[in-house]
């Protein structure tokens, strides 16, 4: 097996390196703002809303960011965006320790997300997949995992520092510390070496079937819709379990545990792609996110939320982890970190409608089975789509030029 021959055990390092960086830079942009809000409330006076809007602009920045910078590693290489990518985001955070008005913070996140975070989502996963040529759902599971990881443990250590130093201390903090270790670990990422067979990255058999550009738009949708569903509980789940008479500590208790799940699920998930492809899997994950997300409004009681939360948190978590086993079996590695891009551009974009729509609804209705109800509809359309996408590849798709 020649691609396995080809430095084997470099790959993992890969692996691991990613997962670290993806870890620093995704539990940042886009969970890490959560333990800041008191403390600008308090020193500012400003409103909550206006507060999240700098969450906002960091998560548009990745999207923008993420289909320019995905190219420009197809292109340029690998290593040369994360260092670029690494400056910008530690030295973005660590202004942000002195912003004295909120259109700076704005300002910061939207250039530390576009010219910074989106330096290593869409390249870095692409770049795991290409080191792959088979087993490539497991790797991609592993590095998904880091992120998850980085999106339960960044607002600890952030909390932990904003109590010792302040909130401006903890963005300082945060700034060094992603200096320190987004610089080093940029190093050791490079491209792999030529292959003498196959098409690389788990792809063999599968990229080509469909025109390059008809698999970023199908895809495109179908996070489109996944990834809608899936803000739904990320950001209401809590003010749900609230209105259950539930404290606010039960209730992110019951949110850690979610995330918890999903770092094992994205392991699971990533093997299953291994075993039975990778749209069988990315499917088995929206059905079981879809079937289960409605559930949440018929729970009462800590001990419920807890269960159903863990099985919940397994599944879901699987659904990104085949979004992006799906895009790397369908892409030609050449060109894997562009649409990687624009496809992750995407679900970062329906996670913003997805929280709007969710508090929008509530607003609405003065509860959250509406929106609840919402989020599983756009579960069933994201099925379909991925449902004729595996229906047409089952069928013999007429392989084109990739």
């Amino acid at each position: 097996m020649p691609e396995q021959a080809a430095e084997p055990r470099y790959r993992w390092v890969i692996v691991a390196a990613a997962a670290v960086m993806l870890a620093v830079t995704m539990g940042q942009l886009v969970s890490g703002l959560s333990v800041f809000f008191l403390p600008l409330e308090r020193e500012f006076g400003w409103a909550r809303g206006d507060i999240a809007l700098i969450n906002t602009a960091g998560l548009v920045g990745l999207a923008a960011g993420g289909i320019l910078l995905g190219r420009a590693a197809d292109r340029w290489g690998i290593r040369w965006i994360c260092l670029a990518g690494g400056a910008v985001l530690g030295l973005c955070i660590l202004a942000a320790s002195q912003a004295e008005a909120l259109w700076q913070l704005y300002l910061l996140f939207l250039v530390g997300g576009a010219f910074g975070g989106a330096a290593f989502f869409a390249p870095l996963l692409a770049l795991v997949g290409n080191w792959f040529a088979t087993g490539a759902g497991m790797a991609l599971g592993i590095a998904s995992a880091g992120q998850a990881l980085g999106q339960g443990t960044i607002p600890v250590i952030a909390a932990v520092a904003i109590e010792a130093f302040g909130w401006r201390g903890a963005l300082a903090l945060l700034g060094a510390g992603t200096l320190a270790l987004l610089l080093p670990l940029s190093l050791l990422a490079r491209d792999p070496p030529p292959r003498t067979g196959g098409a690389g990255g788990g792809a063999a058999g599968l990229h080509g079937i469909l025109p390059h550009r008809t698999v970023v738009i199908v895809l495109s949708a179908a996070v489109l819709c996944c990834c809608t569903l899936m803000a739904v509980p990320l950001m209401h789940l809590v003010p749900l379990m609230q209105d259950r008479a539930l404290s606010a500590s039960e209730s992110a208790g019951v949110m850690f545990a979610i995330l918890a799940a999903g770092i094992l699920g994205r392991l699971v998930f990533g093997k299953l792609a291994d075993m039975v492809g990778a749209i069988p899997a990315y499917m088995t994950a929206s059905l079981w996110q879809t079937a289960m997300v409605f559930g949440f409004t018929q729970l009462d009681g800590l001990g419920s939320f807890y269960l159903y939360g863990l099985a919940y948190g397994f599944g879901y978590s699987g659904v990104m982890t085949g979004v992006l086993t799906t895009t790397t079996a369908l892409t030609a590695p050449a060109r894997r970190a562009g649409a990687m891009g624009i496809v992750t551009a995407f679900a970062f974009l329906a996670h913003g409608f997805g929280g709007f729509l969710g508090g929008r609804l509530y607003d609405i209705t003065g509860g959250y089975t509406l929106a609840f109800a919402a989020a599983a509809a756009f579960g069933i359309a994201n099925l379909a789509i991925v449902g004729g996408l595996y229906l047409h590849i089952r069928r013999g798709g007429t392989p084109v030029p990739a």
